[in-house]
């Protein structure tokens, strides 16, 4: 069973389309995807091939290619009324926990690759190789920032505009199954790919379907896919997603069998990680709980009847009516009239001031 669909980001969409817009808008940010990919690839080839920039190579893809999807999709969302920013259309609002979000993220990949390969630790079957020079520095940081870029254009293209059209044109539910399963096909055009490294694709893409539903923005998702992603190939020197190109100052080799370290496709393809990330849902609800509350409920709309009808006209006469008499309050006052009681007089004239008039 479908839960309804959220409501938009707050400030994004003025009114919500009706579903059948919504999955069209849907299919034609898909296409978009598909072509921004290749437009990225072909514009990255044709300026490392006239120009001398080898050093910085790796990062032009994902660079295009995130410029691309915010031009489009910025472009699809005017095909219906909005307001929001161009960030918030994209999936990434502005607001006061995004780099907290973003941190935690980061926090919660890195933490789930170090228990996903703790196994290959346990038993020897990790062997790095460091490269320390000088000259590996630069490269390095170059991985870094192509990991960032890339992680955050992966989460854009699938968790982003995407997502959220579908979900409101489906269901979430619905929505988050076929994202999934897309993202899982995708990950087949990786070097080395596996059906293990396609199921854990699957849930790896419905952890990051939870992060977005949890908090209505990327930042957390794309945390929590760079944290692990840097964490593969920076800090472990192993293959991510199949790719060992990127060069770093450790590189590691596995030994073992393919279930456990992933083989040439690395950690993503083993099986323990596959039930590391299924775990990691738990630990995604704990550090989003105040997230989902503040950016996720529905706000209490009030209905029924008003509160403030004025009492009808005999309802109003029978309360005057049976309403209590005034009350009157009795002051002591001493007597004018001199008292026919001889002692009262004697004492009314001693206990009179000096000053006082006589009769």
């Amino acid at each position: 069973m479908n839960f309804p669909p959220p409501p938009p980001p707050p400030g994004s969409i003025r009114s919500a389309p009706p579903r059948s817009l919504n999955f069209g808008l849907f299919v034609l940010a898909g296409l978009w995807v598909i072509a921004a990919n290749r437009l990225a690839d072909s514009a990255a080839q044709g300026i490392i091939a006239s120009l001398p920039i080898n050093p910085i190579a790796p990062l032009l893809a994902p660079a295009f290619l995130l410029f691309l999807l915010v031009l489009g999709f910025n472009a699809i969302s005017r095909l219906h009324t909005h307001t929001g920013s161009l960030l918030a259309i994209t999936g990434l609002p502005k607001r006061p926990t995004q780099g907290e979000e973003f941190q935690r993220g980061i926090a919660l990949g890195w933490a789930i690759t170090l228990i996903a390969v703790l196994p290959m630790m346990l038993i020897g079957a990790l062997h790095p190789e460091f490269w320390l020079g000088p000259r590996n520095w630069f490269p390095t940081v170059v991985s870094l920032a192509t990991i960032a870029i890339g992680t955050l254009a992966a989460e854009v293209a699938f968790r982003g505009y995407l997502y959220s059209r579908l979900t409101a044109a489906i269901g979430t539910v619905a929505a988050t199954l076929v994202v999934s399963f897309i993202y899982a096909i995708t990950s087949l055009l990786h070097p080395n790919s596996t059906g293990l490294s396609m199921t854990v694709a699957f849930f790896t893409s419905i952890l990051l379907c939870i992060a977005w539903q949890r908090t209505h923005g990327l930042w957390i998702g794309w945390g929590l896919h760079f944290g692990w992603a840097a964490t593969t190939a920076i800090l472990l020197g192993l293959p991510t997603a199949g790719d060992a190109s990127l060069p770093t100052l450790l590189t590691t080799s596995t030994s073992g069998p393919d279930w456990l370290s992933g083989g040439a496709y690395g950690p993503d393809a083993a099986f323990f990680t596959l039930i590391v990330r299924v775990f990691a849902i738990i630990a995604l609800y704990r550090i989003t709980r105040d997230y989902a509350w503040n950016y996720t409920h529905r706000p209490i709309v009030s209905a029924g009847y008003p509160m403030d009808i004025p009492p009808p006209a005999a309802h109003t006469a029978m309360e005057q009516a049976a309403a209590p008499a005034p009350l009157v309050q009795i002051l002591a006052s001493t007597p004018a009239n001199p008292s026919t009681m001889p002692v009262i007089e004697e004492h009314l004239r001693s206990t009179q001031p000096p000053d006082s008039p006589t009769e």
